[in-house]
């Protein structure tokens, strides 16, 4: 019974460790208000998933290619993004996130468990790409307001909102 732990252990945290090894992320403790109680597998669950999502997003950026949202993106979230892309490949350019750094906290958990919000206090370089000729690169600083609702086997983005940060 003993080992069974251990390996309890790894599979439950191990893919976030490794999504928390890639960027600098702080996970604040959850400031719910009225919601449901946040058990700390959900927590550490939505985190995985939101931070995969970052990587998923950053792809569907650089290589202009919106089925890269798929996975971890629904809704109006998934939409705009798409738009995103679109307008990218109609300038002729693509973006790269480069360094982000995500402070993380949940704020809301609906009582019938079938969303989050979160807050993410993000902080990367923002770099615009035609080819491989860097037109621009900025420090960008935002706050985003999500929305993730539960799927099949993960937590997907459905509101993905930014508001810059002064």
């Amino acid at each position: 019974m003993t080992w069974r732990i251990p390996i309890l252990f790894c599979l439950l945290f191990a893919p976030l460790a490794a999504c928390l090894g890639q960027s600098p992320v702080q996970v604040e403790p959850a400031d719910l208000q009225g919601s449901r109680p946040l058990e700390q597998l959900t927590q550490s669950a939505v985190v995985r998933d939101y931070l995969q999502s970052w990587q998923e997003l950053q792809a569907a950026l650089d290589w202009n290619q919106p089925q890269l949202l798929n996975q971890d993106f629904v809704g109006i979230a998934q939409d705009r993004l798409a738009n995103t892309i679109a307008g990218q490949v109609g300038l002729g350019i693509h973006t790269r996130f480069l360094n982000p750094i995500h402070r993380l906290q949940i704020v809301f958990y609906s009582p019938d468990g079938l969303s989050i919000q979160m807050v993410d206090h993000a902080e990367f370089d923002d770099q615009v790409l035609a080819g491989d000729k860097v037109l621009a690169t900025q420090r960008v600083r935002t706050r985003y307001l999500v929305v993730l609702t539960p799927a099949a086997a993960r937590w997907k983005v459905r509101i993905f909102q930014s508001a810059s940060e002064q």
